[in-house]
């Protein structure tokens, strides 16, 4: 793969380990691989990215340097509590359930429950899941990654 060269090496190498966003650090470290002559599949292999990934990294990189491989602001559907709410929702969940609750721990359909009852929201199983896992209260992988390792 060809690799303009708007930094060294050296300087890629440092971008890659000062970086704190891990996606651009992958990003980074693609294309520093690429510049030390690795082929496509070396890349794919120490990256995990895909082919076509790792192409566009190099072709971003090329076409505008390291602004280029930084992400865009995306549009999409806005989150159904408002970033209050989820510190709210966040406090609950943490405390553990109450008497009231009638259990004893968190499952998926007690916090769609609690969602509904409590902030007025309702939320497919998955959306919850997903609530959680953007929250950081829970440690399963996505459904984009299940679907990927067929778990």
């Amino acid at each position: 793969m060809n690799v303009v060269p708007h930094h060294t090496l050296a300087k890629l190498l440092a971008l890659h380990r000062a970086q704190k966003d891990p996606r651009l650090a992958r990003r980074i470290h693609g294309v520093y691989l690429a510049r030390t002559g690795c082929t496509c599949p070396q890349v794919m292999a120490a990256t995990g990215a895909a082919r076509r990934t790792v192409q566009q990294w190099v072709v971003r990189y090329n076409r505008g340097g390291l602004e280029a491989l930084v992400d865009q602001p995306q549009s999409g559907r806005p989150t159904r509590l408002t970033r209050n709410r989820e510190e709210a929702f966040r406090r609950r969940i943490e405390h553990g359930p109450t008497v009231q609750d009638g259990i004893s721990t968190w499952t998926g359909p007690a916090v769609r429950r609690l969602l509904e009852r409590e902030f007025g929201r309702t939320y497919s199983l998955w959306g919850v899941y997903d609530l959680l896992r953007r929250l950081g209260l829970l440690r399963r992988p996505s459904r984009t990654a299940q679907k990927r390792t067929g778990r």
